[in-house]
C-alpha cells in the first residue's frame, strides 16, 4: 500500500490522472472513504488520465455512469445505494465486466464481496484541513 496526500482537489485529480495511465482493460478501482472524501474527483482524474473529456459528475441516483472516447472507457458506479451484491448483478454488473473498460466503484465496501480479488483499492479519508485528503492505493505500482 502506498499512502499520498492531497492539499487541494485539483492534486485529487492529478493523482486519479497518475493512475489511470496504469490501468488496463477490466480493472476495478474500488473506493472507500467518507461523503465528500473526494472520490468523484479522483474519478475525474482517471477519466482525463484515460483521455476521456467528457463532464464527470456523481452516479449517486442513475447507480452507474459511462463515459467512452477514451482509451478504455469508464464506468463510475456508485453503490451508495445498493444493499446487497445481489442487487449489482440485476444492474449488470458482468456485462460491464466483459466489456473492456475501468470500473470505478465509489461504496465498493457495499458490494466487496463481488469485486474480486485484483482490485484496485483506493481509500480517501479527510486530512488535517478542509482540502487535505490522505489517499491510500494497494494493488498497483505508482
Amino acid at each position: 500500500m502506498v499512502r499520498f496526500v492531497t492539499n487541494s482537489e485539483e492534486e485529487t485529480e492529478l493523482l486519479g490522472t497518475r493512475l489511470a495511465k496504469t490501468l488496463t482493460s477490466g480493472a476495478v478501482i474500488a473506493f472507500t472513504g467518507d461523503l465528500g472524501a473526494g472520490k468523484t474527483a479522483f474519478t475525474r482524474g482517471l477519466a482525463r488520465g484515460l483521455g476521456i473529456e467528457d463532464r464527470i459528475t456523481s452516479p449517486t441516483f442513475t447507480i452507474v455512469n459511462e463515459y467512452e472516447g477514451g482509451r478504455l472507457p469508464l464506468f463510475h458506479f456508485d453503490m451508495y445505494r445498493l444493499n446487497s451484491s445481489e442487487e449489482l448483478f440485476d444492474i449488470g454488473w458482468e456485462d460491464y465486466m466483459v466489456r473492456g473498460g475501468v470500473c470505478a466503484v465509489e461504496w465498493s465496501e457495499n458490494v466487496s464481496d463481488t469485486l474480486g480479488k485484483d482490485s484496485i483499492l483506493v481509500e480517501i479519508r479527510r486530512g488535517e484541513t478542509a482540502s487535505q485528503r490522505v489517499i491510500s492505493i494497494e494493488g498497483v505500482e505508482l
